[in-house]
């Protein structure tokens, strides 16, 4: 996986922990939102991970006309043949970005609920298994309110991390701006190539599974979940659904690591990305709401 971090490296300007984050939600299975301005490059990260990945991409561009049809897919009729055929949608991939999701209302959102999270679709009573690995990257822009459906509370729980690429640096603007002059185009995807499959991708993600994690770790872990859930600045949650995602993503950042087992600092590095879209603080900013939580919660074996 450390090719896959170099690769990302060389063709994206960003500060490496934020795409070991997002490398470590795929290793752990989960999908990722990103919550930030048009214009950063996320489609080209999306596509940039896929390729390295071995993986297949997909995109789709969320608009308010948008049904459910157009992503899960949809039965058409075949008169030569005398009977309908499933018409896969763009939700059969590896790895889908959904571009704008809070631009879709909510029936097309909801589409995405049980492929996200149970791997499958179901039409007109018929089911049908996703490929694993199958991965969201989902974008929505934080400073638009116009023509834009807030994604609600069970879909974002779907997303294992929400992460915010911010803004670059001058020093990075200007890096990305040289890489820009050198490509002699607007995507460096097509001169990044594989650097592992698919199947050592799937390897990766049973490992994780197997990554030793202390009783003291499951407490640390449930101790900052029942902290945020009695805050008195806080509204609700995060669910255990939330404690599993914060498990999981530890357990995924050891293994890129180098460990096999998880240690304090693997549960504090991905506490705000797993933890920060799961909670509604009555007034500031959830991620800092965490921080304080995680700050102040004891940690193991000191």
């Amino acid at each position: 996986m450390q090719r896959v971090l170099q690769v990302l490296s060389q063709f994206y300007v960003t500060d490496v922990e934020n795409l070991k984050l997002i490398l470590a939600a795929v290793v752990a299975g989960g999908h990722v939102l990103f919550n930030d301005p048009p214009g950063l490059g996320k489609t080209t990260l999306a596509k940039l991970l896929a390729k390295s990945l071995g993986l297949v991409f997909k995109r789709i561009q969320f608009t308010p006309d948008m049904l459910p049809s157009d992503v899960i897919g949809v039965n058409v009729w075949r008169p030569n043949q005398g009977r309908f055929e499933f018409v896969k949608g763009p939700v059969f991939t590896n790895i889908l970005l959904a571009d704008e999701i809070n631009r879709a209302p909510p029936k097309t959102q909801a589409a995405l609920l049980e492929a996200m999270e149970e791997r499958q679709v179901t039409v007109d009573g018929v089911t049908y298994r996703l490929e694993e690995p199958f991965i969201v990257f989902a974008t929505q822009n934080p400073v638009e309110h116009r023509g834009v459906y807030p994604l609600p509370e069970a879909q974002l729980d779907r997303f294992m991390i929400q992460i915010s690429m911010g803004y670059p640096s001058q020093e990075e603007e200007e890096e990305i701006l040289r890489r820009r002059l050198s490509w002699r185009g607007d995507d460096p995807s097509i001169y990044a190539a594989p650097v592992t499959t698919k199947e050592e991708l799937l390897a990766w993600m049973r490992a994780a599974e197997e990554v030793y994690v202390d009783s003291a770790i499951v407490t640390f872990i449930v101790k900052m979940a029942q902290a945020l859930r009695s805050h008195p600045l806080n509204t609700y949650g995060p669910s255990p659904r939330g404690s599993i995602a914060l498990l999981k993503m530890a357990r995924a950042l050891a293994l890129l690591d180098g460990r096999n087992y998880v240690i304090p600092d693997d549960v504090k590095k991905t506490a705000v990305p797993v933890l920060g879209h799961r909670i509604a603080p009555k007034d500031g900013d959830p991620r800092e709401l965490v921080k304080e939580v995680v700050n102040r919660t004891p940690i193991p074996y000191k």
